[in-house]
C-alpha cells in the first residue's frame, strides 16, 4: 500500500504539465528547442564529425558536403562541429550570467529595500551603470581584464546586475506595505527570517521570468562581443567567432555565417518563448485578464 500511495501522486504532476503546455503552448515550444540546443552541447563530443580544432588547408573554404556537413572555413576546420561546439560556450555564457546577475542583483535589491541608507548609495552606483551601454561597459571590463571565458561572463553580468537589483528593490517596496510583512514585523521577526519566509518567496516569479531575458541578452552580447574582437579568444568555437571568422568572405562561402547565425537565432528564440510563456504563466494580472 505504502509503494502504491507514493507513486499516485505522478499522474497529478503528469496532468497538471500538459495543462500548463496546453494553455501556455509558448512554454513547450521554448523548452522543446532549448532542449535541442542542450542536448547538442551536452552531446557534443559525441555528435560531431570532424575534430573542431583541425586544420586542413587543403579543405579550405569547402562547401557541404557529406564530410563537411555544414562547410569548412578559411583554414579548413569543420563549421559542424565548430558549431555544435559553439553551443557549449553560449549556454555557459548564459547560464553563468543569469546566475551571477540574479544572485548579485537580488541581494542588492533586498538590501535597498529594507536599509535606507544602503538604498541611497546602491541605487546611484546602479543609475551610473545602466547610464552606460551595455556593450561598451562590457569592452571596458575586458579590456582591463583580459579576453578569456570568465571574464566574458563577469563583465555582461556586470551590465544586468542593475536590472535586477531594481526589479527586486520595487518588489521588496511593494511588499513592505502589505498587512503580512507589517504583522511579521511587528511581531519581532529577525531580518532574516523575514527574508526568507515572506519576501523571497514573492521574488521568485519575477526573477524567474527575468532570468530567461538576461539568458538571450546575455547569449546574443557574447556573440557581439565575439564578433567585434572583443569576447571570447578566436580559438574558443563561439558562434560569434564563427560568423567573425567568415564575415569576410560571406559573399564566396556563406555557409560559415549561415549556420552558426541560424543555431544562434534558435537559441535566443526559445529562450525568449520560454520567457514569455512564464511570464503569462505567473503573472496573475494577465490571468486575470485572459478569463
Amino acid at each position: 500500500m505504502t509503494a502504491a500511495t507514493d507513486r499516485t501522486p505522478a499522474p497529478g504532476r503528469i496532468a497538471r504539465v500538459r495543462a500548463l503546455a496546453v494553455d501556455h503552448p509558448t512554454i513547450a515550444i521554448g523548452i522543446a528547442m532549448l532542449a535541442v540546443v542542450v542536448l547538442a552541447g551536452a552531446l557534443a563530443p559525441l555528435l560531431w564529425t570532424v575534430d573542431p580544432q583541425t586544420i586542413s588547408p587543403a579543405n579550405r573554404l569547402r562547401k557541404p558536403n557529406e564530410r563537411f556537413w555544414f562547410g569548412a572555413d578559411l583554414i579548413g576546420r569543420d563549421v559542424y562541429s565548430r558549431t555544435v561546439f559553439g553551443a557549449r560556450v553560449s549556454l555557459l555564457v548564459g547560464l553563468g550570467v543569469a546566475v551571477a546577475a540574479i544572485a548579485t542583483g537580488l541581494v542588492v535589491g533586498l538590501l535597498s529595500g529594507f536599509v535606507r541608507w544602503f538604498d541611497a548609495v546602491a541605487m546611484r552606483v546602479m543609475d551610473g551603470l545602466m547610464a552606460i551601454p551595455s556593450i561598451l561597459l562590457a569592452v571596458a571590463l575586458i579590456a582591463l581584464t583580459g579576453a578569456s571565458l570568465q571574464n566574458v561572463i563577469v563583465a555582461i553580468a556586470v551590465s544586468e546586475v542593475p536590472r535586477v537589483a531594481r526589479l527586486v528593490r520595487s518588489v521588496v517596496l511593494s511588499l513592505k506595505e502589505q498587512p503580512f510583512v507589517e504583522a511579521a514585523v511587528a511581531a519581532g521577526t529577525p531580518f532574516h527570517l523575514l527574508l526568507i519566509r515572506h519576501v523571497l518567496p514573492n521574488t521568485t516569479a519575477p526573477l524567474l521570468v527575468q532570468g530567461t531575458y538576461i539568458f538571450a541578452s546575455a547569449v546574443l552580447t557574447e556573440a557581439i562581443l565575439s564578433f567585434i574582437g572583443a569576447g571570447t579568444p578566436p580559438a574558443i568555437p563561439s558562434w560569434g567567432n564563427l560568423i567573425a571568422e567568415g564575415r569576410t568572405v560571406f559573399q564566396i562561402a556563406p555557409h560559415i555565417v549561415l549556420f552558426p547565425g541560424i543555431a544562434l537565432s534558435w537559441t535566443v528564440l526559445a529562450v525568449n518563448l520560454l520567457g514569455d510563456g512564464l511570464r503569462d504563466a505567473l503573472d496573475p494580472r494577465f490571468v486575470s485578464r485572459t478569463r
